[in-house]
């Protein structure tokens, strides 16, 4: 997959998920377990868009650096490290009963887009 590719769609998973976490937080989180009782919680869960979007932007606006560049694996490095964090903290609350149900898919989602970083790295060396 080229990198302009591979940037577009995780920006585009990204961005997807902080539209519907920001437009949408009472239809999503309880397929997590995560009850939102008050409008305190839904401001969490659009404040966690913030980051979520600018992950997404920061991976579209660098879908057109060329192959091999300097830039190009810092960005990939980057985003394996944001991911990685993306599983070590959504296992942590599947581990601990704070996710249940679909929750569990928050971890595998967060692992194979670092593989997939990952991997994309490896073809610009």
């Amino acid at each position: 997959m080229t990198n302009q590719t591979f940037l577009t769609a995780h920006g585009v998973i990204y961005m997807f998920f902080a539209l519907a976490l920001f437009f949408a937080p009472a239809i999503l989180w309880p397929n997590y377990g995560l009850q939102l009782n008050d409008h305190y919680a839904v401001f969490l869960s659009q404040h966690n868009s913030i980051f979520l979007g600018g992950i997404g932007i920061i991976s579209l606006m660098f879908r057109d650096v060329s192959d091999g560049s300097d830039a190009t694996r810092k960005i990939l490095i980057g985003l394996i490290c944001t991911n990685a964090l993306g599983v070590i903290i959504t296992l942590y609350a599947c581990l601990t009963g704070i996710f249940t149900g679909f929750g569990w898919s928050d971890p595998i989602f967060f692992a194979l887009l670092a593989v997939l970083s990952f991997v994309q790295l490896g073809k610009n060396r």
